[in-house]
């Protein structure tokens, strides 16, 4: 069975929620408060999976097929979904693939890059560049991961840059997400392999997603971070360009971070989804 965390269990309407990487579900506990109508079902990936293993990962095309073994495991038919990252992408190519198993679907900042990049990292991809390439892989060998004491991430990760639209509440509940007890203190939930293996085996298969974007018959709502560098502005353009029943709404001052960051605003237009 795939693991997962249920959120405001004595609810019965259910969403499917599937998390960034590096971002476990405890991360996101600001935005499901904000989701108290629903049960939420936030499925683990497969980087935290006991004895899981980074290098039987050439492509995110199983991080789908895992999401509809887990549609089948919890017998949810009709699902809405909703995916934040590399889990909004393993959302999108599950409903492209077996639509009749979602009734809506909603993708929060999803990696989906244009054409033109995709071409660039299938080419990198050929070449087994990802590794040297790849501008998030550095960041993620070198990153810390045990500490002594919650406290000490907190001050050094509130300093950061990328963490500016994250409030104190909002930065210790993704603290407390990203860290699990060990030994000698706290340890990154992720390990620095998975970590890595998702960012190179990612994208370069993603032309797929763009070919069969037309054909998609669920409702689909993607939410972007203004300042975001993932889901460019022109994706969105492109996106409802090819399928312009497809709505597409930017969120002010968040990233790619915006669910941790904007939890209420990022709530609201999930919410209007829904009863939309």
């Amino acid at each position: 069975m795939i693991p997962f965390t249920t959120y405001n269990q004595d609810k019965t309407t259910p969403i499917v929620f599937t998390h960034a990487n590096g971002y476990p579900p405890a991360c996101y506990e600001l935005l499901f408060k904000q989701l108290v109508e629903y049960k939420i079902l936030a499925m683990h990936q497969r980087p935290l999976w006991a004895d899981s293993d980074p290098s039987q990962l050439e492509d995110w095309r199983p991080l789908s097929d895992d999401l509809i073994r887990f549609l089948d495991e919890q017998k949810l038919e009709q699902a809405v979904a909703v995916g934040h990252s590399v889990g909004g992408i393993a959302i999108l190519r599950a409903a492209l693939q077996h639509p009749e198993r979602f009734s809506r679907i909603i993708l929060l900042d999803p990696v989906l890059f244009p054409p033109g990049f995709i071409r660039f990292y299938r080419i990198v991809h050929a070449l087994g560049l990802g590794h040297k390439l790849h501008p998030l892989v550095p960041a993620a060998q070198r990153r810390r991961r045990t500490f002594k004491d919650r406290e000490t991430i907190f001050r050094g990760y509130r300093q950061k840059k990328v963490f500016r639209y994250m409030d104190d509440e909002a930065l210790s509940a993704y603290i407390e997400g990203i860290t699990c007890p060990d030994d000698e203190g706290f340890k990154l939930c992720q390990s620095a392999e998975w970590e890595v293996q998702i960012y190179v085996s990612g994208v370069w298969r993603d032309m797929e997603l763009w070919q069969a974007l037309p054909q998609l018959n669920v409702p689909l709502l993607i939410v972007r971070g203004e300042a975001t560098d993932t889901f460019y502005e022109r994706t969105g353009k492109l996106v409802q360009r090819k399928l312009p029943r497809a709505r597409v709404i930017t969120i002010p001052k968040s990233t790619h971070l915006l669910p941790l960051e904007r939890p209420q605003l990022v709530a609201k237009e999930i919410l209007i989804s829904m009863t939309g």
